[in-house]
């Protein structure tokens, strides 16, 4: 009987510190944010309603976007090397091929129509700093002509299947120009000299951190960086809630890809606990019943 009741203890003490001072814990280090948010209502400068028109948002795009950006499905190459384009502008400007896919529709009429404020590096970018964003805003434009550009980089976007290799295209694109992740063999495209000044920092390897940081978080993060490391140098990336997700799965296929053999493995881990302490207390009882 006394050796339930040392039992009985210790449970009780591991819930104590389980469900009472660790989610305390937790919440003061971690406080509650608000949940990611897809719909990027807090940017209003562009009317996003309005059907774009894919022919004249060519012209627009010839004329205002190709001097610095690739659209390598759509026929235009980049104009310089990574390493030309990052000591020009800081970071290597993204090739635009799939941003009409990954990319919500709101986020990025807005960011065409004020880039900063888009990307909610208002802190970094202020008049005092002296620090002047590498892509000029284009609020100089009508909503129709800003929407008509969204509606080409729309329908120059590739089709695509789900799967691994879509995971990491997504990746590539929302991510590569600035994080290595070395574990998948994929190098920043910006060289790290001009990343580290660019940003104030080299930004991390991404290869464990579906470990260190946890899904939970990232899908949070990812959404908003401000929202849970203000005054961080990363961008919003204005990611739609499925590519985020792409984005999110091919962390976990490279940073954790035994995963799902490791939850599966987790409940035979435990029948085996459960057993073994129930043999472990009948040979205790067999031991002890004959000393007395």
């Amino acid at each position: 009987m006394k050796e339930f009741k040392i039992l009985a203890v210790i449970a009780a003490l591991v819930g104590i510190t389980y469900y009472g001072i660790e989610p305390y814990a937790h919440h003061i280090m971690h406080p509650e944010v608000a949940p990611a948010d897809f719909s990027f209502k807090t940017l209003k400068n562009v009317d996003t309603t309005l059907a774009g028109n894919a022919e004249n948002g060519k012209v627009l795009v010839e004329a205002n976007c190709i001097a610095c950006h690739a659209i390598d499905k759509a026929g235009y190459p980049a104009i310089m090397p990574n390493a030309d384009a990052a000591a020009s502008y800081g970071v290597v400007p993204p090739d635009l091929s799939s941003s009409g896919r990954i990319y919500d529709k709101n986020y990025l009429a807005n960011f065409i129509f004020d880039p900063v404020s888009a990307m909610h590096l208002e802190g970094k970018y202020t008049p005092e700093s002296g620090k002047q964003f590498p892509m000029p805003a284009y609020n100089w434009m009508s909503p129709q002509e800003i929407m008509d550009i969204v509606a080409y980089l729309q329908s120059v976007t590739p089709k695509v299947t789900e799967g691994k290799e879509t995971n990491k295209a997504t990746f590539e694109a929302a991510c590569g120009r600035c994080h290595d992740m070395k574990y998948a063999g994929i190098q920043a495209t910006t060289p790290k000299d001009n990343l580290k000044a660019y940003m104030g920092a080299t930004p991390p390897d991404l290869s464990q951190y579906i470990k260190s940081r946890g899904e939970h978080y990232l899908h949070s993060f990812v959404n908003d960086p401000q929202v849970l490391l203000h005054g961080t140098s990363m961008p919003r990336v204005g990611l739609t809630e499925k590519a985020q997700e792409e984005v999110i799965a091919y962390m976990e296929e490279i940073g954790d890809s035994k995963k799902a053999e490791r939850e599966s493995l987790g409940i035979w881990v435990m029948l085996y606990t459960f057993v073994f302490a129930i043999l472990a207390y009948l040979w205790k009882r067999k031991i002890w019943s004959e000393v007395h």
